[in-house]
């Protein structure tokens, strides 16, 4: 006959060895019979989510006010960690001292967030070689990725050019502004910078794509996969753009952000979700009904779920947008 002890441990063990139930989500009423003012008491389970958040171009003439606010609102919104798609300072300069002048208020503006924030550089932050090595002596890696709860981020450059086309482009560029400014006789459409292909759609080198290759094939299972760039490498037709990399991207759910545009566009290509983003403080064409300044949400569930936020809608406890005064203030912002 077994021990009333043995018999306690053994109910004991039986117990803890059973598999965990289920649990539901607790909701308590005390309405006990008759209707009821809500429509179902079937809660969705919580799930393993998180949310990141992505701003966009600041540059090409960056107005007062506006990335600190949205700095501000992200506060509010609360996602695990901010993306940028590039063009974060004004740049375009070889000048070490005002390229440090504008990464410390940027960055300066940047630390006021709550949460981790991820760098990308633009055409405005990669001109040239100069600029190139104070990115890299900052910020390290021009191009890299990460992995967070089994979704896959490739951060890519497109400005990814060798040194000597590079220079061409800096030159180009610059020769145009000159046009544009009335300082030198020309039509800028008619400059060598216009023609460049680069100018709208970047580019990138073979070592990129090779670095880009490698993360694909280390990480074959991933939950989802997000590539992020500044200009749409997408729409190269050669081998400097995305293609090489769409192929190895077929077999597997993906979006595409980019910037460069200063106007929000979404469409669909080959089956998959890429979006331009407008503007977080960057200049706008008047005109253009799609440039807004606005965040990006993307709530990772089993697949992604992306709201486009505008930043005059995102409104504090008194119903007004929050405005938050930087080194830039002039006058405040009229949204």
């Amino acid at each position: 006959m077994k021990s009333y002890p043995f018999v306690l441990i053994s109910i004991i063990l039986g117990f803890s060895c059973q598999a965990p139930t289920e649990q539901k989500p607790q909701f308590a009423h005390d309405i006990a019979s008759g209707p009821t003012p809500w429509t179902s008491e079937t809660f969705e389970l919580e799930e393993e989510d998180f949310t990141f958040a992505i701003i966009s171009d600041l540059t090409g003439g960056e107005r007062p006010n506006i990335y600190s606010t949205a700095v501000g609102q992200l506060n509010r919104l609360d996602p695990t960690f901010v993306l940028s798609v590039g063009d974060l300072i004004e740049g375009g300069t070889e000048d070490t001292l005002q390229l440090e002048k504008e990464w410390n208020s940027f960055d300066g503006r940047t630390s006021n967030l709550n949460m981790p924030f991820f760098h990308l550089g633009g055409n405005h932050d990669l001109t040239n070689p100069v600029m190139r090595k104070f990115w890299e002596n900052r910020f390290g890696r021009r191009y890299y990725h990460f992995v967070y709860e089994n979704v896959l981020f490739l951060m890519m450059d497109s400005e990814d050019y060798e040194e000597q086309r590079m220079i061409e482009i800096y030159e180009a560029r610059a020769k145009a502004l000159k046009i544009m400014a009335g300082e030198i006789e020309g039509v800028y459409q008619e400059s060598d910078y216009y023609k460049m292909s680069e100018r709208n759609l970047g580019g990138m080198s073979k070592a990129q794509f090779e670095y880009h290759k490698a993360v694909l094939e280390k990480y074959p299972n991933v939950k989802w996969t997000f590539v992020l760039m500044h200009k749409p490498l997408w729409k190269h037709e050669d081998d400097t753009g995305l293609a090489r990399l769409e192929t190895l991207l077929a077999n597997r759910p993906y979006t595409v952000f980019n910037g460069h545009v200063h106007s929000y566009s979404h469409r669909k290509r080959l089956g998959r979700d890429y979006i331009m983003l407008g503007t977080t403080g960057g200049s706008q064409n008047a005109r253009d009904t799609m440039a807004f300044d606005e965040v990006t949400l993307v709530r990772m569930a089993k697949e992604p779920v992306i709201t486009t936020l505008k930043m005059e809608g995102v409104l504090d406890e008194t119903g007004t947008v929050a405005v938050v005064y930087d080194s830039l203030n002039q006058a405040k912002k009229d949204f």
